[in-house]
């Protein structure tokens, strides 16, 4: 049985959700996170050299990064759900956002917390690159939601769910959702889902879901 190895308030919370969608028996080990440094325990190095989550094995098979883990599971185990057709503007659109998400969107938001973190959030690096990038991504994302309901189109497909993550980040980290209605009223769509509902029934405590 495919097992999710989830670490509390992490990119798994992903995986689990994109598994109670379609469906699919599942097993998880759960794993916290220190409470003076908020890493991974090294435990998690014993399933992947890295240490990080999300992780997940199925048999024989290890696989981190989470738009890997989204096209394995969907591919494997999907039966044609939650992505678009071969060869199509919206197959082109789900890739897009798939490795968008981790690729463009995520890094000026991580390097945001680290500033934050060391007190330096108000450095020269964060006023002259991260939060200009902020806004950049931001608004990019604001505008290309106001063209369809999902990222792909009408139909909502894994994509969207690659995506949640740094969205559901610009609510809990920057408190700037508010400012971007279309971005705002995806969040609350994906967070109305039965399947997410559930998924966080699974994977315990989720804070960039407070307002649930």
């Amino acid at each position: 049985m495919l097992v999710v190895h989830h670490l509390n308030n992490s990119r798994s919370q992903r995986v689990l959700w994109l598994l109670e969608e379609l469906g699919i028996e599942y097993e998880i080990k759960y794993y916290e996170r220190d409470t003076q440094t908020m890493l991974a325990p090294l435990e998690l190095r014993q399933v992947h050299p890295l240490g990080k989550s999300p992780v997940i094995t199925d048999g024989e098979i290890t696989l981190a990064e989470s738009g890997a883990l989204i096209e394995y599971i969907v591919n494997n185990y999907g039966n044609g759900r939650l992505i678009p057709a071969p060869n199509t503007p919206e197959r082109l659109r789900y890739t897009y956002w798939l490795h968008y998400a981790e690729g463009s969107a995520m890094p000026p938001l991580l390097m945001n917390l680290i500033l934050s973190r060391f007190g330096l959030g108000d450095s020269e690096a964060m006023g002259a690159f991260v939060a200009p990038q902020i806004k950049l991504h931001y608004d990019y994302i604001e505008n290309e939601l106001q063209k369809s309901t999902w990222f792909t189109g009408e139909e909502f497909t894994a994509a969207d769910i690659q995506m949640s993550f740094p969205l559901e980040l610009l609510d809990a980290q920057l408190k700037q959702i508010e400012n971007r209605p279309k971005i705002k009223e995806f969040v609350e769509r994906i967070h109305a889902r039965p399947a997410y509902k559930r998924a966080l029934e699974r994977g315990g405590k989720y804070d960039f879901a407070n307002n649930i």
